[in-house]
């Protein structure tokens, strides 16, 4: 079955860290590219490029796929999940952040008296543009291969 006897040995869950891990950092250096500030909170926020849930679930799945075989269930729930994941960053967490805008805007509108005019903004970057979905995919499956080519060479 399981070839991982400890979490520390835990193919897929090391690709799944290491693909968030590598999402999270590549978003925290081009928000400094582009804007010549760190910006700290981008290496736990969500929404950007690449999106970090679709690389975690994506490499996830595809280590899965490669320690257990992807003809079998485990990959298929993990499959299943990262489907759902990489659509909900699109769908309702991408529609959720764009309301979040207009909501935002509508209370800047307020006059000062307003009881709504003092509250704290909504977060606005919730989801994800499919390149961004598509990216982060391809992040997480790439970091897979290559956590599956490091243990091959290494037996």
């Amino acid at each position: 079955m399981s070839s991982s006897s400890n979490i520390f040995t835990n193919y897929p869950l090391l690709c799944a860290l290491v693909a968030f891990t590598m999402a999270q950092s590549i978003k925290f250096f081009t928000s400094w590219y582009k804007e010549r500030r760190w910006d700290i909170k981008q290496l736990v926020g969500s929404g950007g490029m690449p999106s970090s849930h679709s690389a975690t679930v994506a490499a996830l799945a595809t280590a899965i796929g490669f320690q257990e075989g992807f003809g079998g269930a485990l990959f298929a729930i993990a499959l299943i999940l990262a489907c759902v994941v990489m659509y909900d960053a699109t769908g309702v967490r991408l529609q959720a952040g764009r309301q979040a805008e207009v909501l935002n805007q509508i209370v800047y509108e307020l006059p000062a008296e307003h009881p709504l005019a003092e509250s704290r903004p909504l977060h606005e970057l919730l989801g994800h543009t499919p390149p961004q979905v598509v990216a982060g995919g391809l992040l997480g499956i790439v970091t897979a291969v290559v956590g599956h080519l490091i243990i091959l060479s290494a037996s």
